[in-house]
């Protein structure tokens, strides 16, 4: 298995001029690979085993940090957090590398990017939706949303051993702007079922065994005319360490 502890971070800028940071390894074909919300690249595939697993299947691993996660910068300005601009720096960096061929998949919020790309024209040849449904997708949750504003909203309140104290205390840890990160909850657009329908990417729509999305995520791979739905060992958390994950859109990805 591939060696991944100290990959090169290297930046680009958002097309507001934000400087984001993103880490590459592999060769071959491109994925790149959007994390989830509360984490990073380094987190969410490089120490859960994912990217040296899909490395070493031969794929050439591209993976940003979000703004306002991990070594991507964090502004305060609220005015630098516009609707959809999670889905402005991808494009960004799609267009730094000047990639035309490539695969792209996310995790959770990056899932909800992926898919805001796919509706704004991205083109990738095959589109991994990992940890997403289609409640969420199209605005209908929300729990997830209001759950963190009250965690990020309400620091030192809550008693200890609490899940929002938990959740407090793994963004201590990580060194997470709670600030900041109110202002990307407030960048998430809806998108719709029609607009679902003009999705022509083969679509992998991928979830933990043990997730709450877990029904929703199967109404989402219905709802895209190329959806595939397949489950993995694993909850909202652990699922991207379950090696079954990097294998199930391993064998996706190479299915061309």
């Amino acid at each position: 298995m591939a060696d991944l502890a100290d990959l090169t971070v290297r930046h680009f800028r958002g097309r507001d001029g934000t400087r984001l940071a993103f880490r590459e390894c592999g060769t071959g074909r491109p994925l790149v690979l959007l994390h989830g919300f509360f984490s990073s690249a380094t987190q969410n595939w490089i120490r859960s085993g994912f990217a040296a697993a899909l490395a070493d299947r031969g794929h050439r691993l591209v993976m940003p940090d979000l703004r306002a996660h991990g070594d991507s910068s964090a502004p305060q300005d609220a005015a630098r957090y516009p609707a959809d601009v999670l889905t402005d720096d991808a494009f960004a960096l799609i267009e730094h590398l000047a990639l035309a061929d490539y695969d792209l998949g996310g995790y959770s919020l990056g899932a909800r990017t992926v898919v805001r790309m796919l509706v704004r024209g991205a083109t990738p040849r095959r589109a991994v939706v990992a940890g997403q449904g289609l409640r969420e997708v199209t605005g209908h949750g929300g729990a997830v949303a209001r759950y963190l504003r009250r965690v990020f909203g309400n620091p030192g309140t809550f008693e200890p051993g609490s899940d929002e104290w938990k959740a407090e205390q793994w963004l201590h840890r990580t060194g997470g702007d709670p600030r900041a990160l109110l202002h990307v909850l407030d960048t998430v657009v809806d998108t719709s079922v029609g607009a679902l329908s003009g999705i022509r990417a083969p679509t992998l729509v991928v979830i933990g065994a043990d997730d709450d999305r877990d029904g929703s995520a199967e109404a989402l791979a219905r709802a895209l005319p190329r959806g595939t739905h397949a489950v993995v060992p694993g909850n909202h958390t652990t699922a991207t360490a379950a090696p079954e994950l990097a294998e199930t859109v391993a064998g996706f990805l190479a299915d061309q």
